[in-house]
């Protein structure tokens, strides 16, 4: 191997910082597609995306929707539980970005970004840009069964839209949690397993479900700072009407603190990892 060659992982890096916005936005514009070709090439990493709003909505409208609305008034139900599966939508969506880059490192997928002339964090924002488009399918879906059993629009299309937007958002947020623990665990079913204890007691510790109010008092008190909680309950209010104003914010505020606190050490950590 030549001097040249052995040095021009470490003249990329040096170059990293001059990269300029419009070559940033042009790399990620080209990885995305190369990840959207990846998909087009393996449907069936589509699946997650098209059942579980299907399964999920089904489910828990006729396991849960009597015991909380009485019996025949799952359509009751179905108001307040879609807007809460679209916050557990974007989570569940999110695991699947941290066990993703955890595979692509192992088959050394990720080395080879890292040899090239582009910005590292253009490889993490592209993943997370097609991950935001796999959530807009998967909602999209949540809405339509939603419509289907019954669910009803009491606010206006601009609020829908608002809450559809938050709940991308956050998701998006949630993706720089899930790609820090993909470069940080050795196995991809280490992610899996490692995310599922943080899922499993946001997703039932909330408001997604039920109410809070029927919980006992330290649980309730664990929903209201609870993230989840406070995006199901905004966008309960954008579209069934009512007060939304501090749900939004919190919301808002979650998004950008877990984004300002992850991006940076995920970025960092897909740069030095070995």
């Amino acid at each position: 191997m030549s001097a040249a060659t052995a040095s021009a992982p470490a003249t990329v890096a040096a170059g990293e910082g001059r990269i300029g916005l419009r070559a940033n936005l042009r790399h990620i514009g080209a990885l995305v597609r190369r990840n959207v070709m990846q998909i087009k090439q393996d449907p069936e990493s589509m699946f997650d995306v098209l059942f579980m709003p299907v399964i999920f909505t089904l489910l828990f409208v006729y396991v849960f929707g009597g015991a909380i609305a009485g019996k025949g008034r799952q359509d009751v139900y179905v108001s307040y539980l879609v807007p809460g599966l679209m916050a557990m939508m974007g989570m569940n969506i999110a695991m699947a970005v941290g066990t993703g880059v955890n595979d692509d490192f192992r088959k050394g997928v990720m080395d080879r970004f890292r040899t090239m002339p582009i910005a590292r964090s253009s490889v993490l924002v592209a993943k997370i840009v097609v991950e935001v488009g796999r959530m807009v399918v998967a909602i999209t879906i949540l809405l339509a069964m939603g419509f289907l059993l019954g669910m009803e629009i009491r606010t206006s299309v601009l609020e829908l839209l608002a809450a559809v937007g938050l709940s991308l958002l956050f998701g998006a947020s949630l993706m720089w949690i899930f790609i820090l623990l993909g470069l940080t665990m050795k196995t991809a079913q280490a992610v899996q397993g490692m995310a599922m204890m943080v899922l499993m007691p946001l997703q039932f510790g909330s408001s997604i479900f039920t109410p809070p109010s029927s919980m006992p008092g330290w649980l309730e008190t664990f929903t209201d700072y609870n993230p989840l909680s406070n995006l199901a309950d905004a966008a309960r209010g954008l579209m069934n009407g009512g007060a939304v104003a501090h749900s939004v914010w919190m919301t808002l505020g979650w998004a950008a603190a877990i984004t300002l606190v992850t991006a940076p050490l995920a970025v960092a950590k897909f740069r030095n990892k070995s």
